[in-house]
């Protein structure tokens, strides 16, 4: 008897040791979460690497507000990397997307507005009727575009977005998670030339005419947080304060999203607690630019022999600030299967970031122009060329 009531006593002091681990194991995740406690989803990444910082319930559906229009900055950034837009074209606003309510420009139907004008309504104002404007432009119909949107979530790998719209206004199975809108956020991050839009604070639209329109940004942070020049804000009653962030310090740069804040204040409090967090505790190092060649593609049955093979991004490692980057490796893995014409943009080949044998990251590469067929008088050409140092 008196060896079972050693034992249960035993027992209880071993229980009682392990409770203050259990309890400080628990409190060193809820301080975590207090950086964005005023959220009700939040996600901190770097942009290069895509590395994952901190992130409190971002993998929760919710509506995304008007959060929505980085997708639709997306495909329209696209279409002029492309070509197949201009910034200086103008569109012809549709009595459909002049109807649009909510947040607007106020366009009127049958005005007609260049790309570029277009693009700072969207991205400064978060012009519900200046997305639809463009929508029908890329894609001839809302409906199409939307159609887009989702077809580019697939290409991405996202498995909890589902768009009905390009404004973010509310609709039925209309939804993101914070994760989801950080890829895409990722994605848009590659047209380096959206920052020029999404950092202004104020601008003007028909400047000097009788129905100018003052521009505000709804990101009050490109103004109150140094290195804060993007993305977009969003709010619906139901989605409440939404922001998708970024900003770039000493080279790095970081996305930040909040969903669901009661307040612009704790959204904004809650982002720029994630940005300090992030520039406090790391920092990258950069190997590659957007563009920066990274090796030649010889073919044979090109127009031109040599062509340049770029990065498709920028591209970095992320360390733990003072850490050591000498055992950083790359290497250069191009497809076999290349058919051309190879356009401008298209995937060639892959850059592997290693650390010894740890892979790190994986970057697409391009080529830098469009590659044409030989023409039939270039092929002639070499082939003499060839007899003639035979001989």
């Amino acid at each position: 008897m008196k060896k079972i009531v050693l034992l249960s006593i035993m027992l209880l002091c071993v229980f009682a040791m392990t409770l203050p681990v259990a309890a400080e194991e628990k409190s060193s995740d809820n301080s975590k979460a207090n950086l964005a406690k005023g959220a009700d989803s939040a996600i901190l990444l770097e942009r290069d690497t895509g590395k994952l910082l901190f992130d409190k319930n971002a993998h929760e559906k919710l509506p995304p507000a008007s959060m929505t229009k980085i997708m639709t900055l997306l495909l329209i950034m696209e279409q002029l990397e492309k070509g197949s837009l201009k910034l200086d074209e103008t569109v012809r606003v549709s009595e459909r997307a002049a109807s649009m309510g909510g947040s607007q420009i106020f366009l009127e139907a049958g005005e007609e507005m260049t790309v570029n004008d277009l693009l700072k309504g969207i991205a400064i104002a978060s012009g519900n009727d200046a997305s639809v404007a463009m929508a029908e432009r890329v894609a001839g119909s809302e409906e199409e575009f939307v159609s887009l949107m989702n077809k580019k979530v697939k290409e991405l790998k996202l498995k909890d977005t589902k768009f009905q719209n390009t404004t973010g206004l509310p609709a039925d199975d209309h939804y993101s998670t914070a994760y989801d809108m950080a890829i895409i956020a990722k994605e848009l991050l590659k047209y380096e030339s959206i920052t020029n839009y999404t950092s202004v604070y104020e601008d003007y639209l028909r400047k000097g005419q009788e129905n100018e329109f003052w521009l505000v940004n709804t990101n009050k942070l490109v103004r109150f947080y140094p290195g804060v020049d993007g993305l977009k804000t969003g709010f619906t009653n139901e989605a409440k304060y939404c922001l998708t962030a970024t900003a770039e310090k000493d080279g790095m740069r970081v996305i930040a999203v909040v969903m669901g804040a009661k307040t612009t204040k704790e959204r904004n409090a809650s982002v720029s607690e994630m940005l300090d967090y992030a520039f406090n505790k790391f920092q990258t190092n950069k190997l590659f630019k957007k563009g920066d060649v990274i090796t030649t593609l010889r073919l044979t049955k090109a127009e031109k022999k040599k062509n340049d093979v770029v990065a498709s991004e920028s591209i970095s490692t992320l360390h733990a600030k003072g850490d050591s980057v000498d055992s950083i490796t790359t290497e250069v893995k191009m497809k076999q299967d290349l058919v051309l014409p190879i356009k401008k943009g298209d995937h060639v080949g892959t850059l592997i970031v290693k650390d010894g044998d740890k892979v790190l990251s994986e970057s697409q590469l391009t080529v830098k122009d469009t590659i044409e067929k030989a023409s039939y008088y270039t092929l002639m050409k070499r082939s003499l060329q060839k007899l003639v140092k035979f001989d």
